[in-house]
């Protein structure tokens, strides 16, 4: 769509008001509504955003510790641009035009804190070789019968799961909460975010959306859209739904597994896959796989970026701990399906529902690439049986903290991202670690508060 159809657009529909909106570091989307006048004048100047949005955490505390914006800078205007193809109505909200914007300019990433535009110039560099890449992110989320007010008020105890006990792929469950249920399905579908399958989960209250794969930089939209949308179609039923990483100890933790394929330019031939392979992979594919094995540990907080993050990645809990890939296996950090041509694909299975869904993507296909690039060869061979056990090729870091240092400190990371993004990034996570570390929790007072 161009600047004469969209005015034709707000003209023809008789457009009040537009909403739109960016993701930030973590990928919270910042927006807000505007004026059809504004919109239009802003289309080639660009909108003005206190760049607070990209030096301040996931709770509006200020960085202390970067150098793109601050107290130092006086925290000036940046511009950001808005992407007409990404126009799509919000059905729950009175069918308002909705867009995406991010920080790019015609020149290439005008802000490196920028997801979007990073993963832009990922997309770029990944057709100047060739290839178009299809990818899609499953989730995985817990549903809650509370509101913002009343956990807050409960000071997160005490919360109230959607359903009661463990029942995954529950026809039951779900027809219990049938009215919240097809509205995901219908209103998600209806704002351009088709769903292939929708089920419950093994826990209470949980649930799993698989969205229909796309071209890269449309399914990481997608993705960054759906979280914020199921959240506000829950809302209206009265129901919070929760994407953190891991919530309770004693339950499963929730995912945010990439599937990723390249095609040719033409989208007529899978990349990924060869017949007269063992496991049906081309070398393509193998290089691919061979190159995010070896990113992994550089790029680790893209894939897993908060504190919560690492309490999901421990052995057991369906998620991986080790550097491994294998055929359809699910304790892997890797998972090679190749049940036909069109669907061969690979699952990268360390994204946990707390992802930035553009960083997480970027992560992935800008190793692959690096992998196909240097024509890195697939010297580790596929795990069978339980890939926790096996530690051959190492484990991913166990916190925050270490990986962040380390992705800070690689020269690959920089190579891939470039030092602007690298080192706005890393600086954002080490915040985020010193923020936990001085937090006293609740198993410090009823481990220490009488007895010690």
């Amino acid at each position: 769509m161009n600047t004469k159809q969209i005015k034709t657009y707000i003209e023809e529909n008789n457009i009040q008001k537009i909403k739109f909106a960016f993701a930030d570091i973590d990928g919270v989307l910042r927006g807000k509504v505007i004026h059809p006048k504004k919109f239009i004048e802003g289309l080639q100047s660009g909108y003005g955003f206190c760049d607070v949005v990209f030096g301040w955490d996931s709770n509006d505390a200020c960085y202390d510790n970067v150098q793109l914006t601050g107290w130092h800078t006086g925290y000036p205007d940046k511009l950001c641009r808005i992407d007409l193809n990404t126009l799509r109505n919000v059905p729950w909200q009175d069918n308002i035009p909705f867009f995406l914007a991010d920080y790019s300019n015609p020149n290439g990433n005008a802000l490196p804190a920028c997801p979007r535009s990073l993963l832009k110039k990922i997309v770029n560099e990944c057709e100047g070789l060739g290839y178009h890449a299809e990818f899609a992110q499953e989730f995985e989320w817990f549903n809650f019968r509370e509101t913002p007010q009343s956990i807050n008020d409960k000071g997160f105890t005490n919360i109230n799961t959607l359903t009661p006990g463990m029942f995954g792929y529950s026809i039951l469950r779900t027809s219990q909460n049938s009215d919240f249920y097809y509205d995901l399905f219908n209103l998600l579908t209806q704002f351009n975010i088709p769903i292939e399958g929708l089920h419950t989960e093994t826990g209470p209250g949980v649930y799993e959306a698989a969205i229909a794969h796309d071209e890269v930089l449309a399914a990481a939209d997608k993705a960054v859209l759906f979280k914020t949308a199921v959240k506000e179609i829950a809302s209206k039923h009265g129901i919070m739904a929760s994407f953190m990483a891991k919530w309770n100890e004693n339950l499963p933790g929730c995912s945010g597994h990439i599937h990723q394929s390249l095609w040719s330019k033409d989208k007529a031939h899978n990349l990924f896959y060869d017949n007269n392979d063992i496991h049906k992979m081309s070398d393509i594919h193998k290089h691919y796989l061979a190159g995010q094995l070896h990113c992994m540990q550089h790029l680790l907080p893209m894939y897993a970026p908060t504190i919560n993050s690492y309490k999901r990645l421990v052995e057991g809990a369906w998620a991986p701990t080790t550097i491994t890939w294998g055929v359809d296996n699910r304790t892997t950090a890797l998972r090679v399906i190749n049940t036909t041509p069109g669907y061969t694909r690979l699952e990268t299975r360390i994204p946990g529902s707390d992802t930035n869904p553009y960083l997480a993507i970027a992560a992935a296909l800008a190793s692959g690439l690096y992998g196909i690039k240097n024509k890195l060869p697939l010297n580790i061979e596929p795990t069978t049986g339980n890939g926790y056990e096996d530690k051959r090729n190492g484990v991913l870091a166990k916190n925050l903290f270490d990986a962040a240092t380390n992705m800070q400190n690689s020269s690959l990371a920089k190579e891939l991202f470039g030092e602007g993004f690298v080192g706005h990034f890393t600086q954002t996570r080490l915040w985020e670690n010193r923020q936990y570390a001085k937090h006293v929790t609740d198993w410090e007072l009823k481990r220490y508060f009488e007895v010690i």
